[in-house]
């Protein structure tokens, strides 16, 4: 498999909230091509609607999210101080990273993980 770009798409029946989430409150930029939102360069999230949903989403669970970041505690600060409520804060996992998740206006699961590489470590073996 060549995969050249990823995406992944969300619908909804609340198109204007969840474009508002993810372009203003996240700050995600929109790709002019292809309409979704850039998470970093070849990988977008597109929100559609679709006729067979409405409602918030009845397993947010089942997807998860992630966002990879290198400063949970300011991620975590800019979003809380634009009102978004965080279900799980800088959450210790055994691995050693952190995870704090927040919901999307349709109540899908989105995560923030902090995950730093031990010194001497080689992240490519």
């Amino acid at each position: 498999m060549n995969v050249t770009s990823f995406s992944i798409n969300i619908n909804t029946s609340q198109p204007d909230a969840m474009n508002a989430f993810y372009g203003e409150t996240l700050g995600l930029k929109q790709d002019p091509y292809s309409g979704g939102y850039e998470v970093t360069p070849g990988v977008h999230i597109h929100l559609d609607t679709h006729s067979e949903l409405s409602g918030p989403t009845k397993e947010p669970a089942r997807v998860l999210v992630n966002f990879m970041i290198d400063d949970l505690a300011a991620e975590q600060a800019a979003l809380e101080a634009k009102g978004v409520k965080f279900i799980r804060t800088a959450g210790i996992q055994d691995w050693g990273g952190k995870i704090s998740t927040f919901l999307d206006p349709d109540g899908n699961y989105l995560q923030f993980i902090e995950f730093h590489m031990p010194e001497g470590s080689d992240a490519t073996s």
